[in-house]
C-alpha cells in the first residue's frame, strides 16, 4: 500500500519515538454505518423530489421554516439588550 510523503513522514517520526499510539490520533474512520448513510441521502433525495415537482408539502415546509426565522430574530430583537446585560454579569 502507498502512502504519501507526509504520512510516511509521520509514521517513520512515531516508529523512531517508540510511541505506536500516537498512530490512532492520525487515522480516523467514519461512524456512520452503511444503514445512517443510506437514510440520510433517502430524505435529502426526497427533499429534492418534493422541490422539483413544486409539491405542496414542500411549499408549506418551506412557508413555515421561513415564519420560525422570521419570529426568532424578532425575539432576538425584542430581548437583545436585556440578554446582553445578563450576559456580561
Amino acid at each position: 500500500m502507498d502512502t504519501d510523503v507526509l504520512t510516511d513522514l509521520i509514521l517513520e517520526e512515531l516508529n523512531d519515538s517508540g510511541d505506536l499510539t500516537e498512530v490512532a490520533k492520525f487515522t480516523s474512520k467514519s461512524k456512520d454505518t452503511r444503514n445512517t448513510k443510506i437514510k440520510r441521502a433517502a430524505g435529502q433525495m426526497a427533499t429534492y423530489e418534493g422541490r422539483r415537482k413544486n409539491d405542496l408539502l414542500y411549499q408549506k415546509m418551506i412557508h413555515y421554516r421561513d415564519l420560525y426565522y422570521k419570529y426568532r430574530d424578532l425575539l432576538k430583537k425584542k430581548y437583545r439588550a436585556k440578554n446582553v446585560n445578563q450576559a456580561r454579569r
